[in-house]
């Protein structure tokens, strides 16, 4: 399972809440990426480390071949489509993450442009750009009672998957 959208959508509440009702796996790319210091560089405009792609690929590999794994992260076009079965994009209108990004610190430049991300939907068309059209769900992501329902379908999703494939 892969889930996806701009900083602040609620990747990773979903993600580890996902993970303790599934028993499967949970990955944040990002915190992967702080431990192994897999980067290449740092971009001083958004005052942030830039990720090396084909190192975060080649130390996921072993455990994608597994099975049974959660990915958050904010892109996506670098993750081999054998990787999933299902993407899920979480979305949020700009009033509920505007107030998120700016309470984590986001400003200036980085916090328009992920606003402007979310406005363009460009996480989206990476997604349907990378995968199989099919495959690819957006879910909104506003308030605890839509987190609730994401659970609820994607637990749903899993439980069926594993009835037909097992």
């Amino acid at each position: 399972v892969l889930s996806l959208g701009t900083p602040g959508v609620g990747k990773t509440t979903l993600g580890k809440e996902l993970a303790s009702r599934t028993g499967m796996t949970y990955v944040n790319v990002g915190d992967m990426a702080k431990e192994g210091e897999l980067y290449e560089g740092f971009d001083e405009e958004y005052n942030c480390p830039v990720l090396d792609e084909d190192r975060v690929v080649d130390e996921l590999e072993d455990k994608m071949s597994e099975g049974g794994v959660i990915v958050d992260y904010h892109g996506c076009d670098f993750f081999p489509e054998r990787w999933f079965h299902i993407v899920f994009v979480l979305r949020t209108e700009n009033s509920f993450l505007y107030d998120r990004l700016e309470s984590r610190g986001y400003k200036g430049k980085k916090l328009q442009d992920n606003i402007q991300c979310e406005i363009f939907q460009i996480l989206y068309e990476e997604a349907m750009s990378s995968y199989r059209g099919e495959m690819v769900h957006q879910l909104t992501s506003n308030t605890p009672e839509d987190l609730e329902r994401n659970l609820d379908q994607i637990v749903r999703w899993i439980e069926q998957w594993m009835k037909d494939n097992n």
